[in-house]
């Protein structure tokens, strides 16, 4: 109001001419903002001979292309996986580069994702490029980060930081008595003993499958732990072991035990005196790969598959979080396998499961694309049941060997809400036509024979994901249910079960695809994404929407956050193929 008083009255028209013009003049300077930093990311820095290239790893990578521009714009965004590995690919081929240090700090992610990071940290000691890690996490339990650090030639901590190594651990929660609490009776029916899941939501503690299961798990991502530190520090298994049960310790123990080169300050990695330029890793993005020798004679589309598998269409919820959409996946299927410059298919997937309709569906239009050209499923952090589903139609699977796979199964979830009603003092009557119409209702329990002849279909549906696992796999459903039941496994576990064809990373996926497509392993290839990124105006409602919906709200437990999930994404009584609902191991 005082602004209208300032500027004198206006007439009806003269105030919609001045807004028009703010419209106007707001869109003027978000293509100038645009341009100013399209213009800077275009113009690639120099690299001087020598340099010292420092990277920081921190926070969280996610499975997606470049951030849309105008996310850029408004703030931070989290970095994509597949960007950091593009910068490691380019750092391993540059001669200009003496050095390579890494500030790692606390890391976002899951043992699959940090197995990547570290496959190419390896593969720039291997290239000749001497590696430095310097750890900069400010709490104890940095055993993943520490295991990232291992793959470096060098290992330092800052002087005051606690011991990152402590131990592994995963926990899990158990949401029954919370429902009795509050009145709400949960009906779980489902296929496969170690469908865990079903006793995260109504029970109260670990069935014997779900424990023998969780300790598979941790066994499988213990070993492989022990085995990074042993390689990367050139220390006995045993060693390892010993000095882990002593963990956590200070760091000058960790010197002595081999587990750490020196306790220094970040400047103290650079002599005084040394004149070696240094580029930072938000300008070496800018570097173009065709100046290391990058030139790519094919392309391959990269199609991403990340989050809870639904129908329709998107690729985030209205609270920012990834969608595996099966309509939008499916045409981006469709224009790939019809694309004749696109080669080969990368579909990469970080996908707990959901919708079991929808994975069919998907599972369908993978196996047709397949028909037209090589399709290489890879795995993230996570591909488990509907996300296991619609890899297994791939020409052909790799995981990382910490990648959570598997759980082939399905069940239903219903909860009957008539006891926190009662509690509330909400009167309710429900009335029925049909045998086993008390499937749909929101308030009284299934009876006996509903839950019965439920079952029915939910068996024929397991057997339906079965077949089309085996279909996929090239196997018999006899070879794929004593490895389904729900069971979850790691990657190197599920490859020695045929659910998996190798082991590694994005770029082992890109190497498979490269093979299949008849091309030599030297050969360069680029990635393009499928769909292509979105308009600008559609970029910036979704973002905004994304943002809105987070804005204030604190952090919660990712199992709590993953329970929210469900709730929101599935559709009552809908049919889901999931795992528990978080397996986390730090």
């Amino acid at each position: 109001m005082r602004l209208a008083g300032a500027l004198g009255p206006h007439t009806s028209a003269q105030k919609g001419e001045l807004m028009q013009r703010a419209r106007i003049y707001g869109v003027l300077f978000l293509v100038a903002a645009i341009a100013f930093v399209w213009l800077r990311s275009s113009a690639g820095p120099e690299v001087e001979e020598g340099s010292v290239l420092e990277l920081r790893l921190s926070g969280d990578f996610v499975e997606a292309t470049d951030a849309p521009l105008i996310a850029r714009l408004l703030g931070p965004t989290p970095r994509p996986l597949a960007g950091l590995l593009s910068e490691f690919a380019k750092a391993e081929r540059d001669p200009r580069l003496s050095r390579v240090v890494l500030r790692i700090g606390r890391l976002g992610l899951s043992w699959a994702k940090a197995q990547e990071i570290r496959d190419a940290i390896v593969r720039l000691r291997d290239a000749g490029h001497p590696t430095t890690a310097f750890l900069e996490v400010e709490s104890f339990g940095g055993n993943l980060e520490y295991y990232v650090a291992t793959g470096a030639d060098e290992i330092y901590l800052a002087p005051g930081a606690p011991s990152p190594l402590v131990g592994l651990k995963s926990e899990y929660l158990f949401f029954g008595g919370l429902g009795e609490k509050l009145g709400l009776e949960i009906d779980a029916i489902g296929v496969g003993e170690y469908k865990s899941a079903i006793e995260t939501i109504r029970g109260r503690t670990m069935s014997q499958p779900h424990r023998e299961m969780a300790n598979s798990i941790l066994d499988s991502i213990h070993g492989q732990f022990v085995d990074a530190i042993a390689k990367g520090r050139s220390l006995k298994h045993l060693d390892v072991v010993e000095s882990i049960n002593a963990a956590p310790m200070v760091p000058e123990e960790m010197v002595s035990r081999g587990l750490l080169d020196g306790v220094v300050f970040y400047d103290e990695l650079f002599p005084a005196d040394s004149e070696v330029p240094r580029i930072a890793s938000a300008e070496y993005a800018r570097v173009d790969p065709a100046t290391v020798g990058f030139d790519p004679i094919a392309t391959f589309a990269l199609i991403y598959g990340s989050g809870d598998v639904i129908s329709g269409e998107g690729t985030v919820t209205r609270r920012g979080d990834p969608v595996f959409a099966s309509e939008t996946v499916i045409d981006a299927l469709d224009q790939a396998a019809k694309d004749s410059e696109i080669s080969a298919i990368v579909l990469r997937i970080d996908s707990p499961g959901g919708s079991a309709p929808a994975a069919t569906a998907m599972w369908h239009a993978v196996r047709k694309a397949a028909q037209a050209k090589p399709v290489v499923a890879s795995f993230s952090d996570l591909a488990a049941s509907a996300g296991y589903y619609v890899g297994s139609a791939a020409t052909a699977i790799v995981a990382q060997p910490a990648t959570l796979t598997g759980s082939i199964g399905v069940f239903v979830i219903r909860p009957s809400m008539g006891g926190l009603l009662d509690k509330l003092d909400i009167g309710h009557e429900t009335l029925f036509r049909g045998a086993h119409a008390d499937l749909l209702a929101a308030t009284v329990p299934m009876s006996a024979a509903t839950r019965e002849r439920f079952g029915v279909t939910l068996e024929e549906a397991y057997a339906r994901f079965v077949r089309d696992v085996a279909i996929g796999r090239g196997l018999e459903p006899a070879q794929v249910d004593p490895v389904a039941r729900g069971r979850v496994w790691t990657g190197e576990q599920a490859q020695k079960r045929d659910l998996v064809d190798e082991l590694g990373g994005l770029r082992a996926a890109v190497l498979r695809a490269k093979q299949e497509a008849q091309l030599q392993p030297d050969d360069d290839v680029s990635l393009t994404p499928y769909p292509a990124p979105k308009a600008l105006r559609d970029q910036l409602g979704e973002v905004l929407r994304g943002s809105l919906a987070k804005l204030g709200a604190p952090p919660l437990p990712r199992s709590i956050e993953r329970l929210l999930g469900w709730v929101t994404a599935f559709p009552a009584g809908s049919l889901v193929s999931l795992p528990p609902i978080v397996i986390e191991i730090r």
